[in-house]
């Protein structure tokens, strides 16, 4: 999963890239000090899967992964080249979906600073990629109209798709909310649209405040088919320079009990429909799996080994805590709790998968 960090310059985007990764970005109070995009990938925590890797002796354990992409700031007129212009927009495109940083405190230390306007600032951030999609979707439009001339069913339904889309794009709503045709199912792809990506508004609030969103901006983000939720990105990036047990007394202290990076990457699977299903053996690998929620048992094999999937026989399930309460796959068994399941099984978020195949 590749997340892009969003937002206008100063917005706090590095010193969260930093929190979430520990990457050591350059961060400063002017625009533009991200030119190229930080990069850093980082495992997803899930304390289930350590849990179960350590009942069964499982090594190595593997985390599934994010990369987190931190993109340089957004001005007013991107779409139109100012600022990086279509560098940025580029860079968008290449995430599958965007944290949006937004400023949610008064900075003294960045200059001209006008103080905090959440909406103002997500207003800014979104006509820009509205606009970059517009453009796009009316050039799209005008080569799909004459292909359409043939009466090929799929270009006709994609024109007709387009002309909707323009005037919503036109309108301020975004592509997101303009599904594409059944009969045109590859038309939103084949766009690369920027204003289809899933959206996770985070608020970065100061020091000290209560870890809220302003309501103003949880309520823009239901109207949106959006999320949010709020960080401090300059304690998360402090909070990151301490090892485990200092940084855990500190969040209590605080009160802070979740890293920054376990809230956004929950955040970020519950916007997804993300689950994770975990396999595992004894003295040998535990890894977790990130997932469509509703993915049955013969898709899911395929996440592990195609061959997993081309001789699919079964799937033998338990649920995580099921097992680690058990104490193992033996004592799961005699317990009754190790389920058999066919390929049409759905898998649900922590369960525990043995796949059977022939090879």
């Amino acid at each position: 999963m590749r997340i892009g960090i969003v937002g206008l310059p100063n917005a706090g985007k590095s010193t969260l890239f930093n929190a979430l990764t520990a990457a050591g970005a350059e961060t400063a109070s002017y625009a533009f000090t991200t030119i190229d995009p930080n990069v850093a990938v980082v495992p997803v925590p899930d304390e289930r899967l350590d849990q179960v890797a350590q009942l069964l002796g499982s090594d190595p354990v593997v985390h599934e992964t994010i990369s987190f992409h931190d993109i340089a700031g957004l001005v007013e007129g991107a779409s139109r080249g100012e600022g990086l212009g279509n560098r940025f927009l580029g860079e968008i495109r290449e995430t599958d979906v965007l944290v949006h940083l937004v400023r949610a405190h008064d900075d003294s230390e960045v200059a001209g600073d006008g103080g905090a306007d959440p909406l103002g600032d997500v207003a800014t951030v979104e006509t820009e990629l509205l606009l970059a999609d517009l453009e796009q979707a009316e050039r799209r439009l005008e080569r799909v109209a004459r292909e359409a001339k043939s009466g090929e069913k799929e270009k006709v339904a994609e024109e007709a798709w387009l002309r909707e889309l323009v005037a919503a794009l036109a309108a301020g709503t975004p592509a997101r909310s303009v599904p594409a045709p059944s009969a045109a199912p590859d038309a939103l792809r084949r766009l690369a649209s920027l204003t289809a990506k899933p959206v996770l508004f985070v608020a970065n609030v100061a020091e000290g405040e209560a870890l809220e969103p302003p309501a103003a901006l949880m309520e823009h983000a239901r109207g949106h088919d959006a999320a949010a939720l709020a960080v401090s990105a300059r304690i998360e990036a402090e909070l990151s320079e301490l090892d485990a047990d200092e940084a855990a007394t500190m969040r209590s202290e605080l009160g802070v009990p979740d890293a920054g990076l376990a809230r956004v990457v929950r955040a970020t699977f519950d916007l997804l429909e993300l689950i994770s299903f975990f396999t595992a053996d004894g003295g040998r690998e535990a890894r977790a799996h990130a997932i469509p929620r509703g993915t049955t048992a013969w898709a899911a094999a395929g996440k592990v080994h195609t061959d997993m999937q081309r001789g699919f026989v079964r799937a033998e399930v338990v649920g995580w805590e099921q097992l680690v309460d058990a104490g193992g796959y033996v004592q799961a068994r005699e317990r009754a709790l190790m389920r058999t399941e066919g390929r049409d099984y759905r898998l649900e978020d922590g369960d525990v998968v043995e796949f059977k195949f022939t090879p």
